[in-house]
């Protein structure tokens, strides 16, 4: 067992920390600021190749795995980007995987080059108002007229629709009470966002605000079934292949950011003398920040082990929600005491771990709470009784 990057993999995290130099973390405090989607930080990402590096070599991607993908997230992360850098792109890291999988050859063809190109933006439509984490009972209906379906509803808290032209969108095609299981009657498209039939509400939020979250009111949406990923009601199951490798990016996403907290602090107490001694020679201070290094390195190391099993096409939905909820948990802690180490100055936007304690809120309730993963754990590898 091996713990360490190959020779590739420390490559990918040098050339990307070179990217990172390039904007420095006053250039995401004024993103921040100014609520502006770091559009210079994704044309770099884009020009650098990064959006296929886990596509297929045959559509223009680099063929390499969510274990890459991931080492990319975190260190978009932990350079100070944290969840505003990050966000910015990583549905495109995991959001097609479920084409890769499920689509046709026509589909790849079609849909991965402009995506890895970066001349398609995609957004993620799964989440609805009504409906919370009970996915089994969304609303949204696809009802097919032709060669086509016609679709209506809501989605919420979808990232980057504001400037995305594409929409990974999930649809029930059959009534919930049709079929054997409710997941039968589920679809997945990936289409045009057709603005004239989706109306787009942006969402005020309490962090990450340069990184829009929407709204999507969604009325007579003509889909071709040629953009119906899988067989019809196959949409749970295609959509998994985007569901864990979110959870791992989140979970990489996490502890990069709480990384870059915990080295804020860590250089703020040794620079900071109170009483003639840096704070950092105080227990108070420097057992705390031991805990969270600690902390985030144990979560690290479930992100891997879930990315490597997915790598393998193994079964990786315990550790993958294992390592979001240590991640999220870790780099909570990390960015709290970030806070607490800086006394009345990290209440200050100009020490930015204020922005990294509100960032870090996103992967403690997204994109599943931490108690439907203690729900599902507890199920999954303990064996009791579903309890939702």
């Amino acid at each position: 067992m091996d713990f360490s990057f190959s020779d590739e993999q420390q490559a990918i995290r040098d050339s990307l920390s070179m990217i990172c130099k390039k904007f420095p973390s006053e250039y995401w405090l004024d993103c921040d600021k100014a609520g502006e989607f770091p559009e210079e930080f994704v044309a770099a990402i884009t020009d650098g190749g990064w959006f296929g590096i886990a596509m297929p070599e045959s559509y223009g991607g680099s063929g390499l795995g969510i274990t890459e993908a991931a080492i990319m997230a975190h260190t978009i992360s932990r350079s100070g980007a944290g969840f505003t850098g990050a966000s910015a792109v990583h549905l495109n890291l995991f959001g097609p995987h479920p084409i890769v999988v499920y689509g046709t050859e026509e589909q790849k063809q079609k849909f991965l080059p402009p995506l890895i190109k970066g001349e398609d933006r995609a957004c993620f439509g799964v989440t609805e108002p009504d409906t919370g984490l009970n996915t089994m009972k969304l609303k949204t209906e696809a009802v097919r007229d032709g060669d086509s379906y016609i679709i209506n509803g809501q989605k919420l808290w979808t990232t980057t629709a504001q400037t995305a032209n594409k929409i990974l969108l999930i649809a029930r095609t059959s009534p919930i009470d049709s079929e054997t299981r409710p997941t039968d009657s589920l679809s997945l498209f990936y289409t045009d966002l057709d603005r004239d039939r989706i109306e787009v509400r942006e969402i005020e939020k309490m962090g990450r605000s340069a990184v829009d979250s929407n709204e999507l009111f969604i009325d007579d949406l003509v889909v071709p079934v040629g953009d119906r990923i899988g067989n019809e009601g196959e949409g749970w199951k295609c959509l998994l292949h985007g569901i864990n490798p979110e959870r791992i990016l989140i979970a990489a996403e996490s502890v990069g950011l709480g990384q870059a907290a915990l080295e804020r602090a860590s250089r703020y107490s040794k620079e900071r003398v109170v009483f003639d001694r840096p704070i950092g020679q105080n227990q108070a201070i420097q057992h705390p920040l031991a805990v969270n290094w600690m902390e985030l390195e144990a979560a690290l190391a479930m992100v891997f082990k879930a990315a490597s099993l997915y790598d393998q096409g193994k079964n990786c939905a315990l550790e993958a929600n294992a390592a979001k909820y240590l991640a999220a948990e870790a780099g909570l802690s990390a960015c709290q005491q970030a806070v607490r180490t800086h006394g009345g100055m990290g209440y200050a936007k100009e020490y930015h771990v204020e922005r990294y304690l509100r960032e870090i809120m996103i992967p403690i309730v997204a994109p599943v709470s931490q108690e439907m993963v203690k729900s599902f754990v507890a199920e999954k590898a303990l064996d009791q009784p579903k309890s939702y």
